[in-house]
């Protein structure tokens, strides 16, 4: 879990306090009007004392408005400063105005998606494994993103990598004995979820929110994966030998029951036990078998 300093402030969005910027520009294009009509007025009649002190007063005004505006797409945000005093987030899209003293820093309020570099960690058991993610993150506190962190963005990053390295190193990678119910090539809903909690607490020092975290490249580093690769396929084998063998004794235990129940001939223990012997064989082969007609009686 990511701590806080002691000394650390924790910031916290909140609105900022800005007009709506088509009532400003209304308003500049009015004065732009009377401006260029009070140009328009001197040259024809000449300056007077009233046109002298209104003419700067109304253009330094046209100014201050002008250097206000700023615009705002949908899903983005404008976290508004003052001489480095945090004075608020405008969320709200279109054209909208401040004084023009004021600081206003873009944020991105979109969802984001990451492809993590291939990063190599040890597993619970401490085998070495290659692993990636994808994430998408979106910023929920613009404050916290802005003032909390120094780059946001490459705080997610080394974040990510970060949480990668620690759910990587809960779990093997693969069930090597019955205590391992949780494993990384097993159980990927379940180490999702865990990436995405690591991550939301990781992140929330930014006021950033994870929506969606998945592995997309889960595989043993290289120089044990030939290793690893044949501990597969030994595994492949047996599983597929045991599963021969149940079949072959369940077919030898029904022909010997049929043979016996319809009476079409009868064993003793010594001839059952070679006749076992010979089906287990036929069936268990991995080789076609070669069938000896026996002309003579069964004891010959």
């Amino acid at each position: 879990m990511v701590g806080f300093a002691a000394d650390m402030t924790i910031s916290k969005e909140r609105p900022a306090a800005t007009y709506n910027g088509y009532l400003l520009l209304l308003a500049a294009l009015v004065l732009a009007g009377w401006v260029i009509s009070r140009f328009i007025s001197f040259a024809a009649s000449g300056p007077s004392l009233l046109g002298v002190i209104s003419l700067p007063v109304s253009a330094l005004l046209l100014l201050l408005i002008a250097f206000g505006f700023f615009m705002i797409q949908p899903n983005q945000g404008r976290v508004i400063t003052l001489f480095g005093e945090y004075c608020g987030t405008e969320r709200q899209a279109g054209l909208r105005w401040v004084w023009p003293w004021m600081g206003k820093t873009r944020v991105s309020l979109r969802a984001n998606n990451i492809h993590s570099e291939r990063v190599k960690i040890n597993d619970l058991r401490g085998n070495p494994v290659e692993i990636a993610c994808n994430v998408v993150w979106r910023v929920a506190d613009t404050a916290q993103a802005v003032f909390d962190v120094d780059d946001y963005r490459s705080f997610v990053n080394i974040q990510i990598e970060a949480a990668l390295r620690t759910v990587g190193a809960r779990h093997p990678y693969d069930d090597m004995s019955e205590e391992d119910e949780t494993t990384l090539r097993g159980s990927a809903d379940v180490i999702n979820a865990e990436l995405q909690a690591e991550l939301n607490d990781r992140l929330k020092v930014a006021g950033i929110v994870v929506d969606e975290a998945g592995l997309t490249h889960l595989a043993y580093a290289p120089e044990i994966a030939g290793a690893m690769l044949r501990r597969q396929q030994a595994e492949a084998v047996i599983a597929a030998r045991r599963k021969l063998v149940e079949g072959a004794v369940t077919m030898v235990e029904m022909a010997l029951n049929q043979l016996s129940a319809k009476d079409v001939v009868h064993l003793d223990d010594e001839r059952r036990a070679a006749m076992v012997s010979n089906l287990m064989v036929v069936l268990c082969g991995e080789r076609d078998t070669q069938p000896v007609v026996n002309a003579g009686s069964l004891y010959q």
